[in-house]
């Protein structure tokens, strides 16, 4: 039952991130794309300091031990792919559409098993397979007949590792502390570094910033704020094959939003490069990779 109910928190989370694509897409029409990601960050992090007296009650039922300084590692580890992962999307929203970039950030399943190698994980023979075809798909989404892959894409697939990096980090953190001081911390650290940037590289305008504030409610409050809250809750219960299919239909939705409200259309060249990355994120998990040791053991 908890793992039921740790899918269906996680389906939710690939909706609300799903929808986001087409609001972070049309707000950078007054504002830029630093502006808005450090903006959303912090709005999401405020908006999460309530719950900071339920943290016990949300903390895991047997935290595993974790010693002071590697837990602020993790933590700063967390808040740095945050920081990475969310700019370079929004940046490449400023090239390619929403559906496109949903189904992009979605290969970051793949990057999972992939950087976990680098953390005593074995790869099997299926990963491999999955990134061939999903390299494939991506071509035909991104290319698109053109010699060159759009600079979009490409700053999303990098944005796409890094979340991967950050998932790895946070399956690591939810079973050893609330979910809560995670969600704060982290985005805390993503919001203030990115701020930071963006005072420097765009010189953001507070009126712009204000006529947007229904883009930051959802971008904030609900993208950042709950979702991912709700995802390190959900990564308590829920095995990593499960999170990460369930996370990655955000792909699957954004290219509807971005179909029902921006008319984003795709070519039949495209939507076969969705259909393959998508069957490239499905099969990286179908004999998903499991720790060095635990194959050693067996």
């Amino acid at each position: 039952m908890r793992v039921l109910r740790a899918d269906a928190l996680l389906m939710l989370v690939a909706i609300i991130w799903g929808a986001g694509f087409v609001i972070q897409r049309t707000a950078m029409e007054a504002v830029g794309p630093i502006t808005f990601t450090g903006v959303r960050l912090l709005i999401g992090m405020i908006s999460m300091l309530p719950l900071l007296p339920l943290a016990r009650r949300l903390a895991p039922r047997n935290p595993r031990p974790v010693r002071r300084a590697h837990l602020l590692l993790g933590l700063v580890g967390a808040g740095l792919a945050m920081t990475a992962g969310a700019v370079l999307q929004q940046a490449g929203l400023v090239y390619t559409t929403a559906g496109i970039a949903g189904f992009i950030t979605g290969l970051y399943v793949v990057f999972v098993p992939l950087i976990g190698l680098f953390i005593g994980y074995f790869v099997r023979w299926t990963t491999w397979a999955a990134v061939l075809v999903a390299t494939g798909g991506l071509y035909l989404l991104s290319v698109q007949g053109r010699p060159t892959i759009n600079p979009g894409d490409a700053l999303v697939l990098a944005g796409a590792a890094a979340w991967a990096g950050q998932f790895l980090i946070l399956g690591w953190l939810a079973v050893r502390v609330d979910p809560v001081r995670i969600a704060i911390f982290q985005t805390a650290l993503a919001g203030g570094l990115t701020m930071c940037a963006a005072l420097v590289w765009e010189q953001p305008s507070w009126l712009a910033i204000v006529s947007l504030w229904p883009e930051f409610l959802y971008s904030g409050v609900l993208a950042v704020g709950a979702a991912f809250l709700i995802q390190i809750i959900a990564q308590q219960d829920a095995p990593p094959a499960h999170a990460a299919v369930l996370l990655a239909m955000e792909a699957v939705f954004g290219a509807l939003a971005g179909w029902a409200f921006l008319a984003e259309a795709l070519s039949p060249l495209q939507l076969s490069g969705c259909l393959l990355m998508f069957i490239g994120i499905v099969f990286a998990q179908l004999r998903p990779p499991k720790p060095l040791e635990a194959s050693a053991a067996s």
